[in-house]
């Protein structure tokens, strides 16, 4: 049954959650990419095609021989973790098995534990953990680090521990310093393009919601693109221009391409969740709002959409749910108050 609410879709945030109409009965989420902003930064999916040319490590893959130069393991120890099943390579280039991102944050994990001596079997039930526990937060990478006790390895952010920290710490790495490692030791000829792209970026997304400067943030974007094919979220953000100027359709597919490079990117997945409840697809918005929340837990508006979706399926039990959480991250204003209407 339908409520008087249910034309109230919310619309997203960005990493500051200032909410902005996208034009006129319609809305659609921001990223900025400014210092101190949380940025959607993801691992490698399992399967990777030849990112041989990538520009970002997150996405990038690496041979044996780059991880051995990287990390100070020889590549017969390498084998040797990957016969044990504790750190085995989850991607792919030109059909050979190579190592994510994720994947070097367990092997500098397991290196600084085998250095510190140690036992095999408890590096492997450490960085076993390790490894369920990092999808869940490897995406603000600016507030990550690994520590270790000796025994287990625990992931810290700025929210806090996910395990507390005992004795002597004999481990200690900030993940971002790793992804400079990469770009310094195994990429340095893609450092320059790469923060060209991103100064490219931050100029767009500062003038991307001005109708008088959508050509140029447009512009902007696209060079941004130019010189870093695989910046997911210039795709996000160039989507969201042409959403602002009517173009449904080429935005959702800028979303689409986003999510090629980075299939947990929360944004993408909420924008293209967006528009399919307006067009009244209820499921395929459920399931992109879910996408959103798996990658982003607290992604407040993912909620509240969700719940709308789910009760346009008539399923209110599962949507009380989600308004529920989107009371707890959101508790004051006009969106909560409607919030609570719908758990009357």
């Amino acid at each position: 049954m339908t409520t008087p609410h249910d034309d109230h879709r919310k619309e997203g945030r960005d990493p500051k959650r200032r909410r902005r109409a996208a034009r006129p009965g319609a809305a659609v989420i921001h990223v900025n990419f400014r210092s101190g902003d949380r940025i959607a930064a993801a691992p490698a999916p399992a399967t990777t095609p030849d990112t041989s040319t990538s520009r970002d490590p997150l996405t990038d893959v690496f041979s044996s021989r780059e991880v051995a130069r990287l990390l100070g393991l020889s590549e017969s120890r390498l084998r040797s973790l990957d016969r044990a099943a504790i750190v085995s390579p989850t991607g792919t280039r030109n059909g050979r098995r190579a190592y994510t991102f994720q994947d070097l944050i367990a092997l500098r994990a397991t290196h600084g534990l085998l250095v510190s001596r140690v036992r095999i079997r408890d590096v492997a039930a450490a960085i076993g953990a390790l490894k369920k526990t990092l999808p869940r937060v490897t995406r603000p990478l600016q507030e990550l680090r690994i520590v270790s006790d000796g025994r287990r390895v625990v992931v810290r952010g700025n929210e806090g521990a996910f395990e507390a920290v005992t004795g002597q710490l004999v481990l200690d790495f900030d993940v971002t310093s790793l992804r400079d490692d990469v770009v310094r030791v195994l990429r340095p000829d893609t450092a320059t393009s790469a923060r060209t792209a991103y100064e490219l970026y931050t100029r767009a997304s500062a003038i991307d919601e001005n109708p008088a400067t959508y050509d140029e943030a447009e512009a902007l974007y696209a060079q941004a693109i130019r010189f870093d094919p695989y910046l997911a979220i210039a795709y996000t953000n160039l989507g969201n221009v042409r959403f602002r100027r009517g173009d449904e359709e080429t935005a959702v597919t800028l979303y689409a391409k986003a999510l090629g490079i980075d299939p947990l990117q929360p944004e993408a997945h909420y924008n293209i969740g967006y528009v399919a409840l307006e067009h009244g697809d209820a499921a395929s918005a459920v399931t992109h709002f879910e996408q959103a929340l798996v990658s982003d837990g607290r992604f407040a508006d993912a909620h509240f959409n969700l719940a709308m979706a789910l009760e346009r399926l008539k399923d209110i039990g599962r949507a009380r749910e989600h308004w529920r959480r989107y009371l707890s991250l959101e508790p004051s204003g006009t969106w909560a108050d409607i919030a609570r209407k719908h758990l009357l």
